[in-house]
């Protein structure tokens, strides 16, 4: 009976985080960019980075190096009920959240600190240069 009770409280932490980070809308993502086009110039360089329209709250696009990038949603996972946007910090290397201040890494959306278990959402990106494809 002890075994099954905690088998219970283990399914529901896990459900419970899950419920969390599901509360981020799932939006279809599939557009391109050309990074030649002014506005987003400063994708032209390593760790360059532009925020774009897409996914539930936005998107940041960041340069990792000459053939990489990551894309990641801005739709804050701490408390996902409140719809905050996550901003680069001025350094260009952390990403925070202004609602909680928690914060993640640019270049993999890996939690750095705060009240925070959860990894920014990424999209899929391919580069074909000048074009960057972005989906999911």
């Amino acid at each position: 009976m002890k075994k099954f009770i905690l088998f219970i409280a283990v399914v529901l932490v896990v459900v419970g985080c899950r419920d969390r980070q599901s509360q981020i809308p799932v939006v279809a993502v599939n557009f391109s960019i050309n990074i030649n086009e002014p506005q987003f110039f400063d994708l032209s360089v390593p760790t360059g980075y532009v925020y774009v329209i897409g996914g539930s709250q936005g998107i940041i696009v960041y340069r990792i190096n000459e053939t990489d990038f990551i894309a990641l949603e801005r739709h804050s996972p701490v408390n996902p009920e409140n719809d905050c946007q996550v901003v680069v910090a001025e350094d260009g290397v952390i990403i925070e959240d202004p609602c909680s201040n928690a914060r993640w890494l640019i270049n993999d959306g890996s939690v750095v600190d705060g009240d925070n278990s959860f990894a920014l959402r990424t999209y899929e990106t391919s580069f074909n240069n000048p074009i960057l494809y972005i989906f999911n």
